[in-house]
């Protein structure tokens, strides 16, 4: 124990390490030391030094075994005292032994739970997570009291250190998923997780795709529902979002609030969403490509009112498009930096402003300004950010395809696209299943948001431990108590 001190004297350039030297009244000496600005001193206070002056003569492991702390340890390694007091521990070290005990007293400050900020909701919770990883795992834990829920605990980076959880169901979900998620946390090789978003794109089996292939949330709800069908979540202490995986393309257009509703409007809503996107990934490139190179196809009731909005335009459709796609995208940045009113403010009044300007101007036409603020409209419709940042990038290469070939450079991205799709994988899985490799039994909850009758298994494409999740004989007697 005599390399001790050279550790205090590492700590105490930092004006928030605090020494103390304190007696019971058997005169017994104790040295304790702690940070105070991670140190909970309600603890330190009414608990460690309380104790301490009241434990008369007692042995040291009478000492240790007694103290009414729930985390505590025993330790004489430099580096494990050193690690702990730098999370909040304190060391307590007493003068006649050569062990040190530590103690968890961490204090821990953060914002209260609040309503989701990214993904609202009208229907359902409104619980979101927040940047303290107890906090996350209490709200988990509180859905699902059953014993099975497993959470595994490890720590990322060489310099932060941080705290990162693997939560899974032990009855239901795929060892190897579990495998894999707790293998690639283990090798990440950086110095500084800050954001969960940095450990997915880590461990995301290709990292340069702009496909996610881990779905990201901070609704407590979705996280639920996802590790009852199987899925693998990972959360991270400082960051208000976790990640779901493995998952498929269909994940990232499926919004949980779809389960709110009555499953016939779900299914409505469900494939306008999915169509919105379509929508807007195609409409500008479609335009480029009739205008460009297949005006004979346009038909003569919309002919010349195409032609009387483009009779001042300078430009060749793609220059046209290409400008007011780049406007509306420095609106969605200067909207999404800005604070909140003023961002809104920005996007409305901008919009307003461009658009009548750059008709006016003849930068543009009518017709395509039509175009380009229901193409921008529809990219809103995705559920999820980060896919929604990956159709905003898709539209540029379609556009120029469009551009060089017309439709059938259109058609020659969308076959690039399918096959980087096919060629997808996450956590190991299929990213199209099940689409291909063809599931026609999991296919049940994809396009179509089916009633909770038939959502009597787990899809299969998770090879769950457990496929069955209620028995669907009983679910579907309704007997009445008269009956």
């Amino acid at each position: 124990m005599s390399a001790i001190p050279e550790m205090w004297e590492e700590l105490k350039e930092s004006s928030d390490f605090v020494y103390l030297h304190q007696t019971n009244q058997a005169a017994d000496q104790y040295f304790i030391y702690f940070l105070k600005s991670i140190t909970d001193t309600n603890v330190l206070n009414e608990i460690v030094l309380d104790f301490i002056y009241k434990s008369s003569g007692m042995p040291f492991d009478e000492l240790f075994e007694a103290m009414p702390v729930a985390e505590k340890e025993l330790s004489s390694d430099i580096d494990t005292i050193r690690d702990k007091i730098l999370l909040g521990y304190v060391a307590l070290q007493p003068a006649a032994s050569t062990q040190t005990i530590l103690l968890n007293a961490s204090l821990s400050k953060g914002r209260t739970v609040t309503k989701p900020e990214i993904e609202f909701n009208v229907e359902g919770s409104k619980e979101a997570l927040v940047e303290s990883l107890d906090i996350n795992l209490n709200l988990i834990r509180k859905r699902l009291p059953i014993a099975s829920l497993r959470i595994k605990e490890l720590h990322v980076g060489h310099i932060s250190k941080s705290r990162v959880a693997v939560c899974y169901m032990e009855d239901i979900t795929n060892e190897p998923y579990i495998q894999t998620c707790l293998q690639r946390i283990q090798d990440i090789q950086f110095d500084t997780i800050t954001d969960i978003t940095i450990i997915q794109q880590i461990i995301e089996d290709n990292s340069n795709s702009i496909f996610p292939q881990m779905l990201g949330t901070e609704r407590t709800d979705r996280i639920i529902w996802g590790l009852t069908l199987g899925q693998v979540c990972i959360l991270v202490d400082g960051s208000p979002n976790a990640i779901l995986g493995p998952v498929t393309l269909e994940h990232f257009f499926i919004s949980y609030e779809d389960y709110f509703l009555p499953w016939i409007i779900g299914s409505v809503i469900r494939m306008i969403r999915i169509t919105s996107v379509m929508f807007s990934i195609l409409a500008s490139a479609v335009y480029v490509a009739v205008l460009t190179y297949h005006g004979h196809g346009i038909s003569n009731a919309f002919l010349p009112t195409i032609i009387a909005s483009r009779i001042n335009v300078p430009f060749p459709p793609v220059v046209e498009v290409l400008i007011m796609e780049l406007a509306i995208e420095l609106l969605r940045e200067a909207g999404a930096r800005l604070p909140s009113k003023i961002g809104q403010t920005i996007g409305i009044v901008g919009g307003i402003v461009l658009g009548t300007a750059a008709v006016q101007a003849a930068l543009t036409s009518n017709f395509l300004l039509i175009i380009i603020a229901l193409s921008a409209m529809a990219s809103f419709t995705t559920p999820v950010f980060r896919m929604s940042n990956t159709i905003r990038i898709l539209r540029f290469p379609f556009i120029l395809f469009a551009q060089i070939w017309g439709l059938l450079g259109i058609f020659l991205c969308s076959i690039i696209l399918i096959t980087h799709l096919l060629r997808l994988t996450s956590l190991g899985m299929p990213y199209l299943v099940p689409f291909y490799p063809l599931r026609i039994k999991s296919l049940t909850d994809t396009l179509v948001r089916p009633p909770y009758s038939k959502l009597h298994h787990r899809p299969a494409f998770f090879r769950t431990k457990n496929s069955v999740r209620f028995d669907k004989r009983k679910a579907n007697l309704k007997q009445d108590i008269d009956e």
